[in-house]
Order: structure tokens, then C-alpha cells, then sequence
């Protein structure tokens, strides 16, 4: 428990330069809420293969708050990542579909991140409210 708070915190430092604290963990809160918000909609969407590009959007979304926004999603993900692959590697074996899908959740998210339209990922079919 010491070393992932020692993690989050020494990341949190490096993560504001010149913004100023108050900002940077109100843009963290709302990318959070942003992150939550897609995880949210990936429940319950029930669309196939609509979870890359609601990653892509969480990500997005909470890259558009500004810096604070993007360390949450960082963190987040990171951390979806890590949890996923333990449970996939204990549930699955070292299963190279697995292994793949993952990858391209990873490349989902990053062009999220990167500030790039998340609609490429879009699957057809999805409803408009997602």
C-alpha cells in the first residue's frame, strides 16, 4: 500500500509543473467523473465492440480538462490495464486474443488522450447518446 501511494504521489508531482494545485485537482476530480462516466456507459451500452471507442472518449474527455485531467486518465487506465491483465492471465492463461485486445483498448486510449477524435473508434450501430 506504501509503494502505490508513494507512486501516485510522486506521479501527481511530476504530473504540475506550472499550474497551479487547486486547478490541477479540479481538472483530476472531472476526468475522473469522465472516466467514470465511460466506464459507466461500457455497463451498460450492451453494443459489441463498443468499448474501444468509449475508452477512447473517457480518455478524451478528461484530456480536455487540462493536465490534471490527463494524469487521472493516465492513472486510471494504467491501472484498468494492470488489474485487467492479472485477472485475464489467471482466467485466460497467456491467451494471445487476450493479449491483443488489450493492445488495441491501449492504442484507444492513448489517441484519446492525445487530444485526437474518438469517433474512429465508433462502432456502427451504437446509439447517438453514447
Amino acid at each position: 500500500m506504501r509503494l502505490f501511494t508513494g507512486i501516485v504521489f510522486c506521479s501527481l508531482v511530476m504530473g504540475v509543473t506550472s499550474e497551479s494545485w487547486r486547478s490541477f485537482f479540479k481538472e483530476a476530480l472531472q476526468g475522473v467523473g469522465d472516466m467514470g462516466r465511460a466506464y459507466w456507459d461500457i455497463m451498460i451500452s450492451n453494443h459489441q465492440n463498443s468499448d474501444r471507442y468509449l475508452y477512447a472518449r473517457g480518455n478524451y474527455d478528461a484530456a480536455q480538462r487540462g493536465p490534471g485531467g490527463v494524469w487521472a486518465a493516465k492513472l486510471i487506465s494504467r491501472s484498468r490495464v494492470y488489474l485487467q491483465g492479472l485477472i485475464d492471465y489467471y482466467l485466460f492463461g497467456n491467451s494471445s486474443t487476450v493479449l491483443e485486445d488489450s493492445k488495441s483498448n491501449e492504442k484507444a486510449e492513448e489517441w484519446g488522450r492525445s487530444g485526437k477524435d474518438p469517433d474512429r473508434f465508433r462502432p456502427d450501430g451504437l446509439p447517438k447518446k453514447y
